[in-house]
């Protein structure tokens, strides 16, 4: 038997519905690179009004923490067989280096472990080549019991929109 996503529709490229309808995440400008079982991949577009250290032209941290708990959050709600509401428990970020000035930064993460309450992500930041990473991260993500998701009701209003 085929598992069923909550997000299976949504799965593919380019699917900024997906941060779209959160306002930090719009607010940011990022975009969906990729979404699918349990996988996540999102790109924040550099700009000038990210940076953090005006000298060395580095973003600013939080905004990379932003990337990755979404990245990782995405990955959680696209191995979800039904939409509920998610928290961050714990977030860990390792800042490896600097990321590189004047670059898109992409965040990759997967969900690699649900169970009925807790599910369990990690995730790379990187510019150009994933295997040269700035920033690792690991995640938990608490799973609501409830199926009031208000992600869910932006989709569906997007969804709604669209056709």
């Amino acid at each position: 038997m085929t598992k069923q996503y909550a997000l299976g529709a949504f799965f593919g490229t380019e699917r900024d519905e997906l941060v779209s309808q959160i306002p930090h995440a719009a607010r940011l400008g990022m975009q969906v690179v990729e979404a699918g079982p349990g996988l996540a991949i999102l790109k924040l577009p550099y700009r000038d009004e990210l940076i953090g250290d005006p000298v060395r032209g580095v973003v600013f941290g939080g905004a990379i923490t932003t990337l990755l708990d979404q990245a990782l959050g995405l990955a959680v709600s696209c191995s979800l067989e039904d939409l509920r509401p998610i928290a961050t428990l714990d977030l860990r970020i390792d800042y490896l280096r600097p990321a590189q000035p004047h670059l898109d930064l992409i965040g990759k993460a997967e969900c690699y472990k649900v169970t009925r309450n807790v599910a369990f992500a990690r995730a790379v930041a990187y510019e150009r080549d994933i295997a040269d990473p700035f920033a690792t991260s690991l995640a938990t993500f608490m799973l609501s019991s409830t199926s009031e998701s208000a992600f869910a009701k932006a989709l569906d209003d997007y969804v709604g929109k669209t056709k």
